[in-house]
């Protein structure tokens, strides 16, 4: 094995640490945050990020509107059951609840979410998550939806309750893979 003695460098920079750079981490946003799950195996996940043309506390009625079913609002993924778990200024918890009518064999399954708030300059940015309570691998888009559905715009085919806006979705990670927002609302269909 060789050993360095000594060394010229013209420009006078020999500095070994600035030969091996290390990656940078993949950041989630710093405002991040996962409800967990209770799943005793693997569980779906869904982390998205956003930013909405709106103040947060618009941003924040809205979602908790649509979570309490106000004015008549229905989940249009397959009509969830959604309810506000806990509010503060920059956060809110909700459930969503399959609908037994709709659901495989009437088995009820549950996901939980957090929304992150932070206003920035006149938009909101939105760090979102969803978590399913029970083992599950494939979600077929339900945690990106039981997200998206409580705060997407007229724009997106949504139907806003109290506060009507446009966002453009920044990131998503999806552990199913799986974050079709055709899947999100679905046009039930009637059988005669």
């Amino acid at each position: 094995m060789e050993h360095c003695v000594s060394v010229k460098a013209s420009s006078g920079q020999s500095d070994f640490s600035a030969c091996i750079v290390k990656k940078a981490p993949i950041k989630s946003p710093a405002a991040m945050k996962c409800p967990g799950s209770g799943a005793i195996f693997g569980h779906a996940k869904t982390q998205v990020t956003a930013t909405a043309k709106a103040s947060c506390a618009d941003v924040k009625a809205e979602i908790e509107a649509r979570a309490g079913a106000q004015k008549g609002w229905t989940d249009p993924h397959n009509g969830g059951i959604y309810s506000v778990i806990s509010s503060t200024a920059n956060e809110v918890d909700t459930k969503r609840t399959t609908n037994p009518k709709h659901s495989p064999g009437g088995i009820t399954f549950t996901d939980k979410q957090t929304f992150t708030l932070t206003d920035n300059a006149g938009t909101c940015e939105i760090a979102a998550c969803s978590e399913s309570q029970g083992s599950s691998l494939k979600d077929f888009s339900t945690n990106y939806c039981d997200l998206r559905n409580l705060y997407c715009g007229s724009a997106d085919g949504c139907t806003p309750v109290v506060n009507d806006f446009s966002s453009t979705q920044e990131s998503v990670k999806a552990s199913s893979g799986q974050s079709d927002f055709t899947q999100c609302i679905v046009k039930r269909t009637t059988i005669v």
